[in-house]
């Protein structure tokens, strides 16, 4: 199951049918949400206890029975719910009330992670809370939950720290550690039924949904709630096969209605084991992606990794250091506005700059929400272009299953000028986006232990030494790798690489797949070497014809016959150009001499590349054969034939009569509206081989010749 955002802008009350825009049907949501979000408020702190959290945790209700998957129904269950009650005066359905509880019972439940956390380090608070030892660290993994990662471990250890140097003794539990969870306003329709909630589809890019709002922000009686008809326009990504659930409303601070709407599709089954042909990708700082392909030959004790040894890069060096810069316009924005909101409280309401002082912090406020929208949007775009391209690459090479680090044991150490690029790289977003698109075709996306890929030689497990550059062995850097014992020298994404592939490959017996998330993952470490292996080459014409010569029946003698042809064929020209010898001695060397002719035989066979400018019938230059951007070749009288040729690509008309201007032109040939950057260097798509594809055929395909 997928959710997709979408926007509604109108609606249309359905008794009377008045017509509602955009900015009353934001009015009547936000009462909605804010109803819900007061009681959903109310239930979080009345129950937000060691006690209550201990009899969520243990699943069980009052008479030993299981309590039920649907908060709202586990809550009725516990008698929480009389916890929360509207104002008086205020009338609430029974179905907004649902959808409160079912708010509050999520919230609480997702506390229960950081409880077990939490009381896990309490437990074992070591005696230096910044250096654990060893005996310490093995009492501590024993109690933690599965799947903790060190990041965790690190953060939680921080505030409890920081409650001992405040209080000067330890908490007892997360709930007197931390205060009652915020709550958003958010709607969570899921939980109502078909008396305040429906929702149709009309067509493939356009959905119904008909809610009953309230018309004021204080309802007194039923009549002060009506149904609200509002048609919500399907993103590209949601199929037309796809089955459409109940969506959660939201209200932003933009003023406009915002829709996550779940919707969900057959996916094919995955296998956990049995995979031959994997590709392995390593997370970087500005080359966000760096993968190679892996193929497992042999089985049992003679099975080993090789690949062929090229890389995958999706490298985003610009886009990186773009939301760098903006995070740091961010800070100083927050920075800014901090100062202006002190220096006001310090002067108080009666100083004449006050009010001056506050309409500074509110412009700053306003301006840092927008950078934060657009820190948020090109890390989604850029996310979601990373695993379209992994997927695809994957697809093209044939492989069946992708193997990534597992970020809950992947961070940085030390203290680097990249700690602040990696902290804020959307690696999370990008893995859950490979797991989406790779569901849909089939694959299987499985994770596998982060540490030391970086540390070891994929060829022979010797120590990696790493430098700033292939050129520069005698320095310590971060971006090359050099093994001393085998001479291996590559980039250090590259050979993280193949030992994540080489992990994955021979680990893959030992597979684990969480109930809870569905995620897969590895995490037994079993180490191989990774072989290189010569790709074929590819075979010369001189060889093609040799064989065909061998197997191809003797040729009659006599002159050589061909049906339809009465003269012979001329001989190939040869190209000549002049060259000017050398000077004589005593002779100045500006003096024009004799020119000697020079035959130079050209080659026989054409480039299989064009490797200049050709032009079209309409006089359009394009760009040499194999690139993207070419102008198409429109329609029209082609010059030559008593109709001169256009100069300009504003004399190019279509068939219908319409002007195609010169930023038409340009902008259909631009190459980032197909891939989502213009900026973004990645590897391209290309198939493999077949004799290293999974079934290692010794033929090879020959290259298709182009028009």
């Amino acid at each position: 199951m997928a959710t997709a955002p979408c926007t509604a802008f109108c609606g249309v009350v359905e008794d009377s049918g008045e017509r509602v825009g955009e900015r009353l049907l934001y009015q009547r949501v936000s009462f909605l949400a804010g109803l819900c979000g007061g009681l959903t408020r109310q239930l979080v702190a009345a129950r937000w206890d060691e006690d209550c959290l201990d009899v969520l945790a243990g699943g069980v209700d009052g008479q030993g029975e299981r309590l039920p998957s649907k908060g709202w129904m586990a809550l009725r269950r516990l008698g929480w719910a009389q916890a929360a009650a509207p104002v008086a005066g205020v009338y609430v359905s029974d179905r907004v009330r649902r959808a409160a509880e079912e708010y509050a019972a999520r919230t609480l439940r997702l506390a229960l992670h950081r409880r077990a956390l939490v009381a896990a380090i309490l437990a074992t608070w070591p005696a230096d809370p910044g250096r654990r030892g060893e005996a310490e660290w093995a009492a501590l993994r024993v109690a933690l939950p599965a799947g903790v990662g060190r990041a965790e471990i690190r953060n939680r250890t921080r505030q409890v720290r920081a409650y001992v140097r405040e209080h000067g003794r330890l908490p007892a539990g997360l709930c007197e550690l931390e205060d009652p969870p915020e709550v958003a306003g958010l709607v969570l329709l899921a939980a109502m039924d078909r008396q305040q909630v429906t929702l149709q589809r009309v067509d493939e890019v356009t959905a119904r949904l008909r809610v009953k709002l309230p018309l004021c922000p204080v309802p007194v009686s039923g009549r002060d709630w009506a149904w609200h008809v509002i048609d919500i326009r399907l993103p590209h990504i949601v199929a037309a096969d796809a089955v459409l659930h109940a969506p959660t409303l939201r209200a932003t601070r933009g003023g406009r209605i915002a829709v996550d709407l779940p919707h969900s599709r057959p996916a094919p089954a995955t296998t956990v084991s049995g995979h031959r042909v994997a590709v392995g990708f390593d997370w970087g700082v500005n080359t966000l992606l760096t993968g190679t392909v892996g193929r497992l030959s042999g089985r049992g004790e003679t099975a080993r990794v090789v690949t062929d040894g090229r890389p995958l890069i999706f490298d985003a060096t610009a886009i990186s250091a773009k939301l760098h810069r903006l995070r740091g316009h961010r800070e100083h924005l927050a920075a800014k506005r901090d100062h202006y909101q002190h220096l006001a409280d310090g002067l108080g309401a009666p100083h004449r700059a006050w009010a001056e002082l506050l309409d500074k912090a509110a412009v700053l406020e306003v301006e840092h929400q927008r950078v934060c929208a657009r820190i948020r949007h090109l890390n989604q775009a850029l996310a979601w272009s990373a695993a379209r391209w992994a997927v695809d690459q994957t697809a093209a090479l044939g492989a069946s299953v992708i193997y990534l680090e597992d970020l809950a044991t992947l961070e940085a150490r030390g203290r680097r000028r990249g700690n602040a690029r990696l902290s804020g790289q959307v690696r999370g977003t990008v893995a859950e986006a490979i797991r989406h698109l790779a569901a849909k075709t089939g694959m299987a996306v499985v994770t596998v232990p982060a540490r030391g890929t970086s540390a070891q030689c994929p060829a022979c497990l010797h120590p990696l030494g790493h430098h700033p550059a292939p050129d520069r062995l005698a320095e310590r850097g971060w971006v090359w790798a050099h093994c001393t014992r085998c001479g291996l020298s590559m980039d250090r994404d590259h050979a993280a690489a193949r030992r994540i592939v080489a992990r994955g490959l021979l680990a893959q017996a030992h597979t684990i797949t969480e109930r809870a998330t569905g995620t897969r993952t590895i995490r037994t470490t079993v180490e191989g070497p990774v072989r290189a292996v010569r790709r074929p080459k590819k075979t010369t014409r001189r060889l093609r014809r040799a064989r065909q010569t061998a197997t191809a029946p003797p040729r009659p003698r006599g002159p050589k016959t061909t049906p339809g042809k009465t003269r012979p064929t001329p001989s190939r020209p040869t190209a000549t150009h002049r060259r000017r010898p050398p000077h004589a001695p005593g002779q100045p060397a500006a003096a024009k001499v004799g020119a000697v002719a020079v035959a130079v035989k050209t080659s026989r066979r054409m480039p299989e590349v064009r490797t200049v400018p050709a032009t079209t019938p309409q006089g359009v230059v394009q760009c040499p054969a194999g690139h993207d951007t070419q102008t198409p070749a429109l329609p029209g009288p082609v010059p030559g034939h008593g109709v001169p040729a256009p100069r300009r690509p504003e004399e190019l008309l279509p068939a219908d009569g319409r002007r195609l201007s010169r930023e038409t032109c340009r902008r259909r040939t631009r190459a980032d509206e197909r891939t989502g950057f213009h900026h973004v260097h990645a590897t391209e798509v290309h198939t493999l081989t077949p004799r290293f594809g999974p079934h290692g055929s010794s033929t090879r395909r020959r290259r298709a010749r182009k028009a």
